[in-house]
């Protein structure tokens, strides 16, 4: 792990306790809010940034290694949300107070705001929230003959558009968090779920092998065999980002950080303003038609450190991070959606963000990942049987993987 960094001097002589944020990896957006929430505590404390790994993996071992070790250096830790149960259920965050509670949450959307409670408390502050969204190229569509922008595709009509114009359906498919992330929103989109009850920890029974879990593996098996770029199997969002945007990218799942990046690419010259101007967006895919699909929902949320010996001072501080006012400059700056509705009203945001509202409606609406202490294991287990995508059969791969999680979480089983 990085060391830390300072950011900012607070003020006010030495007496002002220093409160350090563990941070995932940007662009210094996170950075520059410690700065300017320093600065509004007038001396109060001051904040340093210590970085964590790049991946989300890494940033959780980093983080549970500290804290069940009791390290009260970690005053406050950007969270994967899918984690937030694990490290709420071993006492590793400090859950709110339900005064402090209606501060972090207000104008929250209803997705972001699920992932920050456990066991009926709220146990961190959703900072900024994430969805994928369905990323086409506007004359591969209307070569196909379909519109996006007129109503709700299907992944049948995304396949099959492919096929008939000779392009790719980009997605991530590499043995990482990734693909679980489009696993899970494809069981969700037809009407199931990975686990029936993730409240029940390790009794929680998964539910892959139902017809919701096979469609799904359906869908991704004729991906992967009929649209997909030859590489699926080790793409993460980047490769699928340059794989759409090649001569022959057709269509893409993937976060909204991409048409910024593009944009980014248009200024730089190594990508054609052409090619920008041909992208178009639309909600994530239908698996059947007339259901409504179900987004992957992400982000980041802000927990405070159950040992921190500064808690009062940490709590001021996620109010300053996570206020409108920050997650609208973290969205302008680094691309990563704010998880308050307000955001998307701020004209620079709808300016740098076209498809602001669909963005913040796929939010509000997107499915989360399995909620349970033992995410981890579910997630591994899943991801395990499923690759190489190209491998995925609808017929056995969903029962080998619900075997595999009961004996995971049993203690069968190694993963």
């Amino acid at each position: 792990m990085g060391s830390g960094v300072l950011v900012g001097c607070g003020g006010g002589g030495g007496g002002a306790p220093t409160l350090t944020w563990y941070i995932n990896p940007d662009n210094g957006g996170q950075q520059d809010l410690a700065a300017k929430c320093t600065k509004a505590a007038d001396g109060d404390y001051r904040i340093d940034v210590a970085l964590l790994p790049s991946d989300a993996d890494g940033q959780r071992e980093q983080l549970v290694r500290r804290l069940a070790a009791d390290d009260s250096s970690i005053d406050i830790m950007s969270l994967d949300p899918v984690f937030v149960p694990e490290f709420a259920n071993a006492g590793f965050v400090r859950p709110f107070s339900d005064k402090e509670a209606a501060v972090v949450t207000k104008d929250v959307l209803e997705g972001p705001s699920k992932t920050v409670e456990w066991n009926d408390k709220v146990v961190a502050a959703p900072f900024w929230a994430n969805t994928q969204l369905l990323w086409y190229r506007k004359s591969v569509a209307e070569k196909a003959g379909i519109d996006p922008t007129s109503g709700p595709v299907t992944w049948d009509q995304v396949i099959k558009a492919a096929e008939q114009t000779d392009t790719t359906v980009e997605v991530t498919g590499a043995r990482y968090e990734g693909y679980m992330v489009l696993i899970n929103s494809l069981v969700l989109s037809a009407g199931g779920e990975v686990l029936k009850d993730p409240e029940a920890g390790k009794d929680a029974t998964p539910e892959l092998d139902t017809d919701p879990g096979r469609k799904a593996a359906e869908i991704i098996h004729r991906v992967a065999t009929e649209v997909a770029d030859p590489a699926i199997s080790t793409a993460i969002e980047e490769n699928a980002r340059l794989g759409f945007q090649a001569d022959n990218g057709g269509f893409m799942i993937n976060w909204p950080y991409i048409y910024g990046a593009a944009r980014s690419a248009v200024d730089d010259g190594s990508l054609d303003k052409a090619v920008f101007d041909d992208i178009g967006w639309a909600r994530f895919p239908q698996v059947d038609s007339g259901t409504e699909s179900a987004p992957a929902l992400g982000g980041i949320d802000l927990g405070i450190g159950a040992f921190s010996k500064h808690p009062d001072e940490a709590v001021d501080a996620v109010n300053c991070i996570s206020s409108v006012e920050s997650q609208t400059e973290y969205m302008i700056a680094e691309g990563n959606s704010g998880a308050r509705a307000a955001v998307y009203d701020n004209a620079d945001v709808r300016k740098a963000f076209p498809m602001a509202d669909l963005i913040r409606e796929s939010i509000d609406t997107a499915g989360p990942r399995p909620r349970s202490a033992y995410y981890t294991d579910v997630s591994s287990a899943t991801v395990r049987e499923y690759h190489p995508p190209g491998s995925v059969n609808p017929d056995s791969t969903p029962r080998k993987a619900d075997d595999l999680i009961v004996g995971v979480l049993q203690d069968r089983q190694l993963l």
